[in-house]
């Protein structure tokens, strides 16, 4: 995959978003670049804003342009270089039971249940956990992307669920969320090693992430899954933890 695939029509609107509360540091405001959620090329142009270091969540594609802070650095994986490390062989060890179906990006009650679950747990009065059946259709599902969903299932008991972009060169791990009674199975991360594995298969040559925060709680994880590129708002370049702290 090209860095920067062909850009989009020059008609292509980009708003910037007002400032909002910070969702990672609750003393930082925060400003977004997102693109015009109403434009029916969105779907088509989609590629582009990934190569761009811009994120999808729901309909909405967007890339943080805070004030003052560059917190949020996207990043993605190079399949082919990707080799999982003793702890991420560990991981798959631990789990080897688990199946992994790709699905449709469609909501299932199981599904919905697990997700509930998993937010009161991981999000308890943050907003989301109140989150209804429309809000996870918004949320995770969207109206154009082409998504898909990879449920983790052991003795067909529903433990995760991936939900994965496809684009034609790539995927974009989007959201993820899976049993909170679990957590000691590393969940999460068998779901990233899942998508990789799906990724290879289908000669894919990234898997998007998303934006990696140093010491972060929360998002410095992602530093784990090596080699590991970063958008530096001009391209992509491997990332040197040092030089983006």
């Amino acid at each position: 995959m090209r860095d920067n695939p062909v850009p989009p029509p020059d008609d292509l609107r980009l708003f910037h978003t007002g400032e909002h509360p910070c969702g990672y540091w609750p003393d930082r405001v925060a400003r977004d670049l997102v693109f015009d959620p109403r434009d029916p090329r969105m779907a088509a142009h989609y590629p582009f804003a990934l190569g761009w270091g811009f994120r999808r969540s729901g309909d909405i594609v967007y890339r943080p342009h805070c004030p003052g802070c560059r917190a949020c650095v996207a990043v993605r994986i190079p399949v082919a270089r990707f080799a999982p490390d003793r702890s991420q062989r560990r991981c798959l060890a631990r789990n080897a039971r688990v199946e992994s179906r790709v699905c449709p990006a469609e909501r299932t009650d199981e599904q919905f249940a697990l997700y509930r679950r998993y937010l009161s747990a991981r999000h308890p009065d943050g907003g989301m956990d109140t989150h209804g059946a429309l809000e996870f259709d918004q949320f995770l599902v969207g109206s154009w992307n082409e998504g898909r969903f990879i449920e983790l299932r052991e003795d067909g008991r529903l433990l995760g669920v991936a939900v994965t972009d496809v684009i034609e060169t790539a995927l974009s791990a989007v959201y993820t969320f899976y049993d909170p009674d679990l957590r000691e199975r590393g969940l999460g991360t068998l779901a990233i090693l899942r998508q990789l594995e799906w990724a290879r298969r289908e000669h894919r040559t990234h898997l998007y992430l998303g934006y990696w925060i140093a010491t972060h709680p929360k998002m410095d994880y992602k530093r784990r899954f090596q080699p590991l590129e970063g958008f530096d708002g001009r391209r992509w370049r491997d990332l040197d933890f040092g030089d983006w702290a």
